[in-house]
């Protein structure tokens, strides 16, 4: 919510998270992450092909009310470029999610919950998952998400087999 395009670089497909947005009973205010730390997070080329093309909409939307784009506007903004109240992006989404039938119900942060289910059923490296999701420790992530593979000692087997197999049959090459 708190992404500004300044911290979007389409050109390396790479974003960096230097703020997040909270709502308070005074108003929306922008802090620090939660662990104080900056983190850029590669994004996949369909991520990198939408936001060119959200990038090129909100520019034309707000130049209709006769605002420029520049790049401390927030990716994600209310049509006049101004902050978009977390609550409402998670209506928002309720709602998009209602319209689709064969999708699940899901929260818009079961989203995050869903990035990091597909990183490491995917085989990406834990620590690659701790630091996309911004997690203080690697610990988080793994108490987090350890479920996410139950074959995880099926496979590593299967792994440590072909390895000992390669290893014994290069060595039985290297006696002969």
């Amino acid at each position: 919510m708190a992404l500004r395009w300044s911290n979007v670089d389409l050109d390396r497909g790479l974003i960096t998270v230097t703020e997040s947005l909270e709502e308070t009973r005074t108003g929306l205010r922008f802090k620090a992450p939660k662990n104080d730390k900056h983190r850029s997070v590669a994004l996949p080329a369909y991520a990198v092909d939408e936001l060119r093309r959200h990038r090129t909409e909100q520019a034309q939307q707000l130049l209709r009310l006769g605002v420029r784009l520049s790049a401390e506007t927030l990716v994600c903004a209310r049509e006049d470029g101004e902050p978009k109240r977390p609550l409402a992006v998670t209506y928002e989404f309720a709602r998009f999610v209602k319209r689709l039938p064969w999708l699940p119900a899901v929260r818009f942060h079961d989203l995050r919950h869903s990035h990091a289910t597909q990183l490491l059923a995917s085989g990406v490296h834990p620590k690659i998952a701790q630091e996309r999701l911004g997690h203080s420790s690697i610990n988080v992530t793994l108490d987090l998400y350890s479920h996410v593979t139950p074959t995880m000692q099926s496979d590593a087997a299967e792994r440590l087999d072909l390895a000992m197999r390669g290893a014994l049959a290069d060595l039985k090459k290297g006696v002969q």
